[in-house]
């Protein structure tokens, strides 16, 4: 059920015995009753992949409420491709591509995440699905889409190898982000972090974005990739504006109680090393409205304990 990296992550944190119980309640290779109309009712998915330079990222795949349905108890149809200019444009060029899906629901906290072989097709993208699971509403801020954005002028995209002022700025603005991995063999997976705005730092020259984890499932499937495989991609999604922030970089999981301490409610960080950055002006065609944070959500703190 869990590879050798996740075992390793769920060793360190005493949890061996609830992830197990966990996992074989929750981790079928099949879409579970109700998965296919939650999915239907998402105006955009997250997907995880790797671009053709072997990084890994995260991006926003957008289009509109049922553009994601299910086609049997295996297999799922996401009627759209990712724009053109976006670092997963070619992700399923060759063959035996496998990706992540995340769909969450903000306004009811729910969360699904689906892996496994996808292929294009000629109205999208298809998953067969091989890991199917559901998450907990843990850290999730209460959202409804709040009217649509006029659309980009231009399908301006930018790139850079760090974060810039005006980027830094989105992040520490962010009570959310999206984190993409991946395993050598179960291949990518794609899940949702949130806390406080300012619960992700970056460094003074945009090199560097530290984010601390949270108690979570307990099954570490996130973390369980970056110990074997650092590569790492966030997405950072500006809901004023629409703009995608995407991040890939190499990750460490850092332990160290005293650093660790620093943050309340973190029982790990992760320090992402910024390899590349893309900045997509209206990615997102609908403006979000904040309607309730997560009362799980810790206090930030940036004294030492």
């Amino acid at each position: 059920m869990f590879h050798e990296g996740e075992r390793e992550i769920q060793r360190r944190a005493g949890v061996e015995r609830v992830a197990a119980q966990v996992g074989a309640n929750n981790i079928v290779p099949w879409l579970p009753p109700g998965f296919g109309e939650f999915l239907a009712r998402q105006p955009f998915v997250v997907i995880a992949g790797t671009d053709n330079d072997g990084r890994v990222w995260a991006s926003p795949l957008v289009g509109g409420v049922g553009f994601a349905r299910a086609l049997d108890n295996r297999r799922v149809s996401l009627a759209a491709d990712p724009p053109a200019g976006d670092p997963l444009e070619h992700m399923l060029g060759g063959p035996d591509a496998r990706i992540g899906i995340l769909a969450i629901e903000f306004v009811t906290r729910l969360r699904i995440r689906l892996n496994g072989l996808a292929e294009r097709t000629p109205d999208g993208i298809v998953l067969t699905v091989e890991e199917a699971f559901g998450n907990c509403p843990k850290f999730i801020q209460r959202r409804l889409p709040a009217g649509r954005l006029e659309p980009a002028r231009a399908s301006r995209h930018a790139d850079g190898n760090a974060l810039d002022a005006d980027q830094v700025r989105i992040v520490a603005r962010a009570d959310t982000f999206f984190i993409a991995s991946a395993h050598q063999e179960r291949g990518a997976d794609a899940s949702h972090r949130g806390g406080r705005p300012g619960f992700v730092e970056v460094s003074p020259d945009g090199s560097e974005v530290v984010f601390p984890d949270y108690p979570g499932n307990r099954m570490f499937q996130t973390l369980g990739n970056l110990t074997v495989d650092p590569r790492a991609g966030l997405l950072f999604l500006d809901w004023e504006t629409g703009t995608a922030l995407q991040v890939t970089g190499r990750a460490e999981i850092v332990w160290d109680e005293d650093e660790v301490g620093t943050r309340p409610g973190a029982e790990r960080l992760v320090r992402v090393a910024v390899d590349a950055v893309h900045e997509h002006p209206g990615a997102m065609p609908a403006r979000w409205e904040l309607i309730e944070p997560s009362r799980l959500n810790p206090p930030v703190r940036w004294e030492s304990a």
